[in-house]
């Protein structure tokens, strides 16, 4: 059982969301109105759905105020599927989103992996070239500098990391990385891996190639 936060203007929708998460054993907090999220204990929740389309302030600008005050997965509910849009979403410190309409079982399968990926056991560290990654705490350090990814960016990496040398398709990573199969999922590993990238090249690394028609892969 987790304790969710839903929030999403169409009152049917957070109604959905709720009833549907409920039935495997979640708590679920659904709002409708994201101002409502100022003052609230957001440490409580192991994972929160977002609107990305609400009046007032978009899912965007709330992922962007709560990043810094929770550390739990934030997936994005949205119909805008291209890729810029994406792009914006994950910048901002998502970790995913689903496109909407969703299904009842797509809804859940999906929260349900990121909820399993938090639960993972992380022992010790694991060494690769100038990487270090802290696998108990989730952190990749170069030189001895934490570098700042997100949740997903540091699965995608530590995931690439323990198999460099080898390629593997964007499809192949997000279902090792997040448990979960599907066609538009994909366009997350590509916009998380330009999000890494630029990160790890501050930090003066560039460990991840791309090969063409295929994959990535982390240069061994």
């Amino acid at each position: 059982m987790a304790n969710l936060l839903a929030v999403d203007d169409e009152t049917a929708v957070a109604a959905l969301i709720k009833n549907v998460l409920q039935k495997d054993g979640h708590m679920v907090t659904a709002l409708t109105d994201p101002s409502q999220i100022a003052g609230m204990q957001l440490g409580k929740f192991d994972l929160i759905l977002l609107d990305v389309m609400m009046p007032g302030i978009d899912g965007y600008a709330v992922c962007r105020d709560i990043r810094t005050k929770v550390d739990c997965p934030i997936l994005f509910l949205t119909a805008k599927t291209m890729e810029r849009d994406v792009m914006a979403g994950l910048a901002e410190g998502a970790d995913d989103y689903i496109s909407k309409p969703f299904g009842a079982g797509e809804l859940r399968a999906r929260v349900a992996a990121h909820l399993r990926r938090e639960r993972r056991e992380r022992r010790s560290i694991l060494s690769v070239g100038e990487a270090a990654f802290n696998l108990s705490g989730k952190q990749l350090e170069v030189g001895g500098e934490a570098v700042p990814l997100t949740k997903s960016e540091y699965e995608i990496c530590e995931f690439l990391a323990r198999n460099r040398g080898q390629v593997f398709s964007k499809e192949h990573i997000y279902e090792s990385v997040f448990g979960y199969e599907g066609e538009s999922d994909a366009t997350a590993v590509v916009e998380h891996i330009k999000n890494i990238r630029r990160k790890l090249a501050q930090a003066g690394l560039t460990p991840i190639e791309t090969v063409w028609g295929i994959g990535y892969l982390w240069k061994g």
